[in-house]
């Protein structure tokens, strides 16, 4: 592991925006404890545990709390971390918790904090993180470091979001807006409009927060709720990831609603955020945004914007743009064809599979009702070869398609067949009929004269 993990010191003297008092006496102890604190950096490679007896030196023999004894609790993380020995890291974290008060400086203290968090959260299972999280929000409100607090209270809400554990999301959301209370002047009909611009960021965080909460938990009614609110917030300055959350949250919702424009609208603003952010959650915004398009029977490609047009050739949209041209041309075949070979790219995305599914039910019962239209009587197995489909498959597109009068007719479950009604007959079709009748009379005229 090297010096930069955690964002700790990497063996150079790091500056702090405080001095300390220079004589004599403590002048040689301080560069006492720098000898020990860089031997002890020197054997933690090929000694580990003699790393952590030289790191412990530096931190009993130090006066008072300071620096020095900062920095090896750092290094003495980083030794623990790397040799997964996670309850002695628990007991150094805490002792490292007890500085931040008055030993080493505010900023400083909460750089160390976030990169160690950072760090440790790709390594520890969610028991740990929780409890890690737990212990540093308990420090932090005693040391009124009101910002850290705030950024960790929203980290351990997403550490529960990950874990499942709603209950005890909803009780950190709620100690987090009640952080800005006073700021969000509590009863105003238009207190979100008049918050500052920190708060108001602080406010959009929450929102992003509980934006995810309640998608996970599909509650459509307070989702709306949210996104509106977060909307009408003026004076925020979030980051632009927050800003991807909230619209993708209202294409989503615009999406179920069918309303295909405004759901475009919202999925292209989450892409340019989700882009600016760096976030890969960019590419699936744009399977989203095809997906509007192809829902809205829009011309416009979407990527002829030149945020979107970068990633026209990704395997993962180009399977998405293949299926709106044979969604587009009624090519079941192409369409199921494309599903098949692209399946991981488009079916992978469960929001992405529940519309496509009912695309995909569209899509057959068009070529279905195209397929029927000639005929008075049709065996549903022939419909069943043709479209490559079950017959009880079949059967379910005959039921809706009758219920939503796009087929006139009905089915002989015992002769197998779907009987149309004579209204079935429209178009070219239904004049081809009436010439026929027309010929039949005049034949039977003829015959009669002769």
């Amino acid at each position: 592991m090297s010096d930069d993990d955690f964002n700790l010191d990497s063996g150079s003297d790091e500056e702090y925006d405080f001095e300390y008092e220079s004589d004599e006496g403590s002048d040689d102890d301080d560069a006492n404890l720098e000898n020990t604190y860089y031997n002890a950096k020197n054997y933690k490679t090929d000694d580990p545990d003699k790393a952590l007896e030289e790191f412990k030196k530096v931190i009993d023999n130090e006066p008072e709390k300071g620096d020095w004894g900062f920095k090896a609790h750092k290094q003495s993380l980083k030794v623990l971390f790397a040799q997964k020995r996670y309850d002695e890291f628990f007991d150094t974290y805490k002792s490292l918790l007890t500085y931040i008060k008055s030993a080493v400086t505010q900023n400083y203290s909460s750089r160390s904090i976030n990169s160690i968090l950072e760090y440790v959260s790709t390594g520890f299972n969610p028991e740990q993180l929780e409890q890690i999280f737990r212990v540093t929000l308990d420090a932090l409100r005693e040391s009124r470091n009101q910002r850290l607090w705030f950024k960790t209270n929203l980290k351990f809400g997403k550490v529960l979001l990950d874990k499942g554990d709603f209950v005890r999301l909803r009780e950190v959301v709620q100690e987090l807006h009640s952080s800005l209370e006073p700021a969000e002047g509590e009863g105003d009909a238009g207190d979100d409009d008049d918050a500052d611009s920190r708060n108001g960021t602080q406010l959009m965080e929450i929102y992003a927060l509980e934006i995810q909460m309640y998608t996970a938990q599909k509650e459509t009614k307070k989702l709306k709720d949210l996104y509106k609110r977060a909307l009408r917030i003026r004076s925020a300055i979030p980051h632009p990831y927050i800003l991807g959350i909230v619209r993708e949250c209202g294409g989503k919702m615009h999406l179920d609603e069918q309303q295909w424009s405004q759901a475009y609208e919202d999925f292209f603003e989450a892409f340019k955020s989700y882009d600016e952010s760096g976030s890969d959650k960019k590419i699936s915004c744009l399977k989203y945004l095809v997906l509007a398009n192809m829902l809205m029977k829009s011309n416009v490609d979407p990527f002829d914007a030149q945020e979107s047009k970068p990633y026209k050739n990704d395997p993962q949209i180009v399977a998405m743009t293949d299926l709106v041209g044979a969604y587009q041309a009624n090519d079941v075949k192409a369409f199921e064809r494309i599903l098949r070979v692209h399946e991981a790219a488009i079916m992978g995305d469960p929001f992405v599979r529940s519309y496509i599914e009912d695309l995909l039910r569209n899509i057959r019962t068009e070529a279905m009702v195209k397929l029927i239209r000639p005929y008075t009587r049709v065996r549903i197995s022939f419909i069943s070869d043709r479209l490559g489909i079950t017959e009880e498959e079949v059967v379910d597109l005959l039921v809706a398609a009758i219920l939503d009068k796009a087929v006139q007719g009905q089915i002989d479950h015992v002769e197998r067949l779907v009987v149309l009604q004579q209204q079935e007959r429209v178009g070219r079709y239904a004049s081809l009929v009436e010439w026929a009748d027309k010929l039949d009379t005049i034949i039977s005229a003829a015959e009669h004269i002769i």
